[in-house]
């Protein structure tokens, strides 16, 4: 398989989908690869919240990467929510897209005093935020909390179902091929493309090489660029959902943190209890305990809410040192791009990634490909 203008794909999850989509709309002929089935790595255990907000409040983010790279991210966030909406609704895609609002509480009146501070600093920005009182969070929302900003922007999805529609799309629309239970084994640079082999005996030659390969990419680079956290969850059985509840999203600012939302099947997904990742098994081990964890923080915060879990399991996501992501050329791999979109809001970074991967193959300048570079 050869050609100037074919591109290889290497991971099947959200990430890989969004940029095979992008590419292959594009002209690219575009090949995606997965070495298990489609959308089955971190992508499966996604609770699909959609948030503007990083792991890093926007007030201490400044201070870490500087005023321009930091508002300037956030404020993308609401951007690419509103993309991705469009995009769903272009597809007629049937993965369960709505768009929420976003309540942040503080879990203490110490945390309640920072959180204002960052809700001063997205009022500044032109964010279209609110303060709530204690009283008012507790009044309109039935929250136990010292204090909370509320957010017009966010959204939550069905990720798996939005991978497969994706990928669907762009096999039937634009001849995106697609291999999984397919391994990457070795790649020969060459000057201006790069030939890939693949198990099977399958071999690609390529302009370039999309790395979507999430924490697992960690392996190949010298440089250690993230750091492994489990998270675990549960779904609640259907339950009369609370109209408040129903369109937001509800996280606070304890640490482990929790955060809850409303299914379209009428559940309440909770999630958090992040600690750093052991292994597979030890965390496995955990989630019937973390379970009960995060029942107990739910029924604590949410008085009155009647859950009863259904169904619980834990993912392992990465986090990097400014809650960036790292987009664009590694010095290390030549003819490649990497999109890895660490992070809690793994999938608003994805969406930004279609382009930024986009302008890099295109030769336009786009400022995020500086924020998000490698060696920063």
């Amino acid at each position: 398989m050869t050609g100037k203008r074919i591109l290889l794909i290497v991971g099947g999850g959200i990430t890989g989908a969004l940029m095979a989509y992008q590419l292959c709309s594009e002209g690219y002929k575009t090949v995606l690869i997965d070495k298990r089935d489609i959308s089955l790595g971190s992508t499966s255990a996604s609770t699909s919240l959609l948030q503007y907000e990083l792991d890093e409040p926007l007030y201490s983010l400044i201070g870490k990467v500087g005023e321009e790279a930091a508002v300037d991210t956030y404020l993308e966030g609401v951007i690419v929510i509103k993309k991705l909406g469009k995009l769903i609704k272009m597809l007629n895609a049937d993965c369960g897209f709505e768009h929420k609002r976003s309540v942040y509480f503080a879990h203490s009146e110490q945390d309640a005093e920072w959180l204002n501070e960052e809700f001063l600093q997205r009022k500044r920005t032109g964010l279209a935020v609110k303060w709530l009182s204690k009283t008012q969070l507790a009044k309109q929302f039935g929250v136990e909390g010292e204090g909370a900003i509320l957010s017009n922007t966010g959204a939550a999805t069905d990720v798996f179902q939005l991978v497969r529609c994706l990928v669907e799309h762009s096999i039937k629309n634009y001849g995106l091929r697609v291999y999984d239970h397919t391994e990457l084994l070795t790649v020969h640079n060459l000057p201006n493309h790069c030939e890939a082999e693949l198990t099977g005996g399958f071999r690609v030659k390529t302009r370039k090489i999309v790395y979507a390969t999430g924490y697992e990419s960690q392996a190949m680079l010298r440089d250690k660029v993230v750091d492994l956290i489990s998270t675990f969850a549960f779904i609640s059985e259907p339950l009369k959902i609370p109209k408040p509840f129903r369109h937001m999203l509800f996280w606070d600012t304890e640490d482990p943190y929790l955060y809850m939302r409303a299914t379209d099947d009428n559940r309440i997904l909770v999630g958090g209890e992040d600690e750093q990742f052991k292994n597979p098994n030890r965390r496995d081990r955990l989630i019937d305990k973390k379970q009960e964890l995060l029942l107990q923080k739910a029924l604590k915060k949410f008085p009155g809410l009647n859950l009863i879990p259904d169904y619980a399991w834990a993912g392992t996501f990465g986090v990097t040192k400014d809650a960036l992501p790292y987009i664009g050329e590694h010095p290390d791999y030549p003819n490649s791009y990497f999109v890895l979109a660490f992070g809690g809001n793994g999938i608003t970074f994805s969406v930004m990634g279609m382009q930024l991967i986009s302008d890099a193959l295109a030769g336009r300048p786009n400022k995020f490909l500086h924020y998000f570079r490698f060696k920063r």
